[in-house]
């Protein structure tokens, strides 16, 4: 049943529905988890939220979070390093579901795969990026289980073939996590920008 009126709860809001569930974004704009699509939502919504969530469901040494992870693949990979910097893009609305979990949700993996397309439409990514990036996540993965969890936990990596990427985590602050975030885009799409008036000269 679509409700436009705000469902409270002890005078807070506690979800709104248009077409579907509904979570208010730091921007003041509304996501909608069933039309991610006609959504309103920015790069700094994103930032925001990657920034403020923990990686590893917070069973790390210390706060490491979702943004930090995502500007270390970006720097790994050789090629769409935008696509890299916003591969975990979804967690910004739906959360960090460990792997284990999300195999049991089907339903939220259906809504993971809606929201992930709506963000590559929104931003003009390329879907061909990612096997690249799934390489490259697994090798930022590798290198960062050593320097967040305690030790032999990346035992999975024997014989896998898996390249530990160069990287140091810093345990950036959300804050700072935030700006940097903001800064890699700034900086990835204003390269993309100059490359394509390039090509149309």
């Amino acid at each position: 049943m679509i409700r436009s009126r705000e469902m409270t709860m002890n005078n807070q809001v506690a979800v709104k529905m248009k077409s579907g569930p509904s979570i208010m974004l730091a921007s003041g704009n509304w996501f909608d988890l069933l039309d991610p699509w006609n959504s309103e939502f920015s790069i700094e919504d994103i930032a925001q939220g990657l920034a403020n969530i923990c990686r590893y469901s917070g069973q790390c040494v210390r706060f490491y979070s979702v943004a930090e992870h995502s500007i270390h693949v970006s720097d790994t990979v050789d090629e769409f390093k935008l696509e890299a910097l916003l591969h975990d893009a979804t967690e910004a609305f739906l959360g960090d579901i460990t792997r284990p979990l999300k195999q049991l949700l089907p339903q939220y993996q259906e809504i993971e795969k809606s929201v992930e397309d709506a963000i590559f439409s929104r931003f003009g990514l390329e879907k061909s990026s990612k096997t690249m990036i799934k390489a490259a996540d697994l090798s930022v993965l590798a290198a960062e289980q050593r320097q967040v969890m305690p030790i032999g936990t990346d035992y999975w990596t024997d014989g896998s073939g898996i390249q530990s990427a160069n990287i140091c985590v810093e345990f950036l602050s959300p804050s700072v996590a935030r700006d940097r975030f903001l800064a890699k885009y700034s900086t990835l799409t204003s390269e993309l920008h100059h490359r394509a008036g390039l090509l149309i000269r």
